[in-house]
């Protein structure tokens, strides 16, 4: 189940936004082993951050939608370890990384909506890992049906090409 953050979670995030962008489909908002700098809670469009393989091919590791954040991950790193690759035109809010490692040290109310978010993104991940691990799409499809209480994704417009 793709789950958003919690409303006070977004809240928060928009009070530690020093300033919005707007983006168009194709542009990167981040390139692999670019500094870390700021943290990317999107508000509106599709963020997909992904990295390219060996051979050209795109490994999309996350889909980032509106109420989400890009790359939470990196606010512990010093460089970013893929690329933010906008597939629709949006609008994002930045929050400067430093102040927001801050805010996590001093806000319980921060720290702790922040904490259950991640486990709740580890918790997809893991469900996406092992919908991924079964053998035939049928069995995908069950089990993916099984976890999203029968519900079908909406379908997008997207054309998915960057």
């Amino acid at each position: 189940m793709i789950l958003i953050m919690s409303d006070e979670l977004v809240a928060n995030l928009r009070v530690l936004g020093r300033r919005t962008r707007d983006f168009g489909a194709g542009e990167f908002l981040f390139r692999r082993n670019d500094l870390v700098r700021s943290l990317f809670l999107v508000e509106e469009g599709e963020v997909h951050l992904a990295r390219f393989q060996v051979d050209g091919s795109l490994l999309v590791l996350q889909r980032a939608f509106a109420g989400q954040v890009v790359a939470e991950a990196s606010v512990f790193s010093a460089i970013y370890h893929c690329d933010a690759i906008a597939l629709t035109p949006g609008r994002i809010i930045e929050i400067e990384r430093d102040r927001f490692r801050s805010e996590l040290l001093t806000n319980e109310q921060l720290s702790d909506t922040w904490n259950h978010y991640l486990a709740r993104e580890v918790q997809t991940t893991r469900m996406r890992a092992e919908v991924l691990s079964l053998k035939t799409v049928a069995s995908r499809l069950d089990a993916w049906l099984s976890l999203h209480s029968g519900h079908m994704p909406d379908k997008t417009k997207a054309s998915g090409k960057y």
